[in-house]
């Protein structure tokens, strides 16, 4: 769901002025080069009238070598100018556009579970790429044209006056009309471009489900409804983008035809100044390319006006994303002890050995419904819990909240007698070791994704974890074995490899607590056999959360526990609850009844 926070424009330009300190040095190049460069350009026609009332009106050519050396100069000057401004405004565009990028990026890695399930991908790729890239553009090369055009078309009333006030004020007399309309279509202009910018994340985000749901799409034969539904979308953003043409191009012709109503009555006075011997011919065709000049800066500064009010849409988004609050943040007094996610400070760390216990807990997702009430659990050290439940009953979020990837909305989790928030997040994170029940690897190698938990880990290490679960046997079989490319999402390998490499990539960490997230229910017989082979070691020691699908995997763990609505219902080893013939038990024997019938099926 998309909330733009309409913050003021002096906030918008606080927050840019903000971005842009950096590369001060930079732009104050790049500003003095306008100003010059405007100034340059102001006088340029001064030289035309030189040469009308000096040599074409006199008929004569002294002074004509001195002249040309004169603008031979300003003409280099500018070139030389113009070089330098567009040189520097491409590095503060493409130092700006990093600047934001990384900013946006690195309070992405700082927001909790929740943020993602509020916000869409497309919502966050909209902003990441188009919304930031139109932002560098308009700041880099936007302001230095209304740099320019304020500078210019100074100079031009600046000269303008000095040569005759009142040919000058004939054209100062527009400008309070052209302001009333650029304030008049300044709402019209952002009200437009926001609704452009709202539907172009909606499109973004149809892009990257279509592209991430193409065989599901395939397999249901939904291309038809993925179609119409694009369309409408499409359409939308063509009757959107439309109007916002439109108005624009309302705006454009109105200051051309101001320009028009200018050079009309520059002409009708200035004729009879001349004959007044008010001005000189000279005079009047410097008046008249000034006229026509005029307008120059004012059409190019409402071009720059109009991709200003996109940009500033863009980044209300921007700054939306970058000033978003965290849903789990640590105080500043544990940062300064602990460190934060992304700058870790391990020497303060405690040593985690595995107690954790929920304490009076209530939860709920994003102001929904309870998920958990009162919940109350406690797991000693090198314990292995398994739970099992109906799809819904709470078994991920008891896990998510042990994690601290959520946080609870009342009561405490603790670890190892100590609440989890009198911690910092990375000191808990850096000793979790998940599995989840869909693997996800990163396009590179099989040897990067095994030792992405663990950057430094050595060859050695890697190959130890792989051979820990197996994934050994098939990894070097291939032809490049440890590198050989995984694909994008891990495609060149089958669901059974992925499982097992994201196995020996959580045991690499050598992790104090262990999550296995239905990590079994999508692999063949096989793979599961070698899984469940190496979960009995991985295990030993660690306290284990085991989220079952396959009710057969979890036969061994010390306690399994019955989740429904939240609540436990039952408790206890496998055989005392198939002894006690309740939820479990039914549960049980129902899957092993189903597991029996396919293999029977199978078989014939």
């Amino acid at each position: 769901m998309e909330t733009i926070n309409k913050k003021s424009s002096i906030n918008i330009i606080k927050n840019i002025l903000l971005f842009l300190k950096p590369f001060k040095g930079k732009i104050a190049v790049i500003f003095i080069s306008i100003i010059i460069i405007s100034g340059l350009e102001a006088y340029l026609p001064v030289m035309q009238k030189i040469a009308i009332d000096d040599f074409i009106l006199r008929g004569t050519t002294q002074g004509i070598n001195l002249f040309l050396i004169k603008y031979i100069a300003i003409t280099m000057s500018l070139l030389i100018l113009i070089y330098i401004f567009i040189s520097f405004g491409g590095k503060v565009e493409m130092a700006l556009v990093y600047s934001l990028r990384e900013k946006a990026f690195e309070k992405l890695q700082y927001q909790s579970f929740s943020y993602f399930d509020i916000n869409a991908d497309g919502w966050i790729m909209a902003r990441m790429t188009s919304d930031i890239r139109k932002i560098g553009e308009i700041v880099a090369w936007g302001f230095v044209d209304m740099i320019w055009s304020i500078g210019f078309l100074s100079g031009i009333l600046v000269m303008m006056f000095r040569l005759n006030y009142k040919l000058a004020l004939v054209l100062t007399l527009l400008l309070p009309i052209l302001i009333i309309i650029s304030i008049y279509f300044q709402r019209k202009i952002l009200r437009s471009q926001r609704d452009v910018r709202k539907i172009n994340s909606l499109i973004t985000g149809a892009y990257n489900e279509g592209i991430l749901g193409a065989k599901t799409s395939k397999i249901l034969v939904n291309e038809e409804k993925n179609i119409d539904e694009f369309e409408n979308l499409s359409s939308r953003m063509n009757r959107t983008s439309v109007g916002a043409a439109i108005i624009t191009a309302l705006y454009l012709p109105m200051i051309i035809g101001l320009n028009s109503v200018g050079l009309v009555a520059v002409l009708g006075i200035g004729k009879n100044f001349i004959l007044n011997g008010v001005i000189s011919v000279g005079t009047l065709v410097l008046f008249i390319n000034y006229t026509t000049m005029f307008f120059d800066p004012i059409k190019q500064f409402s071009r720059v006006f109009t991709e200003m009010q996109s940009a500033h849409a863009s980044f209300e988004r921007v700054l939306e994303l970058i000033h978003s609050d965290l849903e789990i943040e640590d105080s500043k007094e544990i940062i300064e002890k602990y460190g934060d996610l992304c700058e870790k400070k391990i020497h303060n760390w405690e040593k985690i050995e595995g107690n954790v216990e929920f304490k009076d807990v209530d939860f709920k997702y994003n102001n929904g419904e309870p998920i958990l009430q009162d919940f109350n659990l406690k797991i000693s050290s090198g314990e292995t819990i398994a739970l099992v439940g109906e799809t819904g009953s709470g078994k991920s979020t008891i896990v998510n909240l042990a994690c601290r990837f959520y946080e609870p909305t009342k009561g405490s989790v603790l670890i190892d007698g100590t609440d989890y928030k009198e911690r910092s997040q990375s000191w808990l994170h850096h000793n979790l070791g998940y599995v989840l029940q869909t693997p996800h690897l990163f396009s590179g190698t099989i040897k990067d994704n095994i030792s992405y938990g663990k950057r430094e880990a050595t060859f050695e290490e890697i190959v130890g974890a792989a051979k820990l679960v197996k994934a050994h046997d098939f990894i070097h079989k291939f032809k490049h074995g440890y590198d050989t490319e995984v694909g994008e999402g891990g495609n060149n390998l089958s669901t059974g490899q992925k499982q097992l490499i994201s196995f020996a990539r959580a045991i690499l960490k050598n992790p104090s607590i262990f999550i296995l997230d239905e990590a079994t229910s999508s692999i063949d017989a096989e793979s599961e056999k070698m899984i469940q082979d190496a979960t009995d070691i991985l295990l030993h020691g660690r306290t284990s959360f085991i989220i079952a699908h396959r009710l057969s995997t979890i036969i061994n763990a010390d306690r399994i526990l019955v989740i429904k609505d939240g609540k436990i219902i039952e408790e206890g080893n496998h055989h005392f609850l198939m002894d006690k013939k309740g939820s479990y038990f039914t549960l049980y024997t129902h899957q092993f009844t189903r597991d029996k019938e396919s293999k029977l099926m199978s078989q014939n």
